[in-house]
């Protein structure tokens, strides 16, 4: 089940900066795009590239701040409230709540459905978290509150658009300010609409057929 209704995605996707995607877009595919560089990655071990990956994609790419940096929005290593637990990384708020956890393992995972349970787990243990990520450094896979949708992205074979969409999700600045969120619920409303329309349409058109 996709996120976003089509119609709610394509207008977030038009009042993108073209400029500032096309330089982002760039800047990707310099590092992930590289042939050489995506063999590296997979063969690499999860821990040798676990903050490598946060901080080329999140840091350099989406703009956040790595902990120990002051003001930091990123993290790796979160521990859970209420066990001993820890999350790869986590994305937070300025009160310093976990709003988005990050699972991460290296390419041999080649199914994620398989760390969607553990996933979750870290993010039920975190009382404000809204999105969960999951990524084996090569596909990155995005939930906004449950495991019910998600979006899927190929990082190693990413078009534009793709990346205006996951910018759309990702980038500090839509993250932090739930954009992503407010997409899904507008979405629904949406569809909701749609729906009521299409049965009001129906309704109609079995009355005039049923007085002929």
């Amino acid at each position: 089940m996709s996120l976003f209704q089509k119609s709610v995605e394509k207008k977030q996707l038009s009042e993108l900066d073209t400029t500032l995607m096309e330089t982002k877009y760039k800047s990707f595919q310099d590092y992930f795009g590289n042939t050489e560089r995506q063999e590296n990655i997979r063969n690499s071990k999860e821990e040798q590239f676990q903050e490598g990956f946060l901080r080329e994609l999140f840091v350099n790419i989406f703009e956040y701040t790595l902990n120990p940096e002051p003001g930091y929005n990123l993290t790796t290593e979160l521990k859970n409230i209420s066990n001993s637990r820890k999350v790869d990384g986590a994305v937070l708020n300025s009160n310093g709540d976990a709003i988005a956890v990050i699972e991460l393992k290296s390419t041999t995972t080649t199914d994620l459905d398989s760390i969607e349970t553990q996933a979750f787990g870290y993010k039920n243990h975190q009382p404000k978290c809204v999105y969960v990520i999951t990524s084996n450094f090569e596909k990155l896979r995005f939930y906004i509150e449950d495991a019910i949708g998600f979006i899927d992205f190929d990082l190693f074979n990413l078009s534009k658009e793709q990346f205006a969409l996951l910018w759309l999700c990702l980038a500090k600045d839509s993250l932090l300010n739930n954009q992503p969120l407010e997409i899904k619920k507008y979405s629904i409303i949406r569809e909701e609409d749609i729906t009521k329309k299409l049965y009001t349409d129906y309704s109609a058109m079995e009355i005039t057929e049923g007085s002929r």
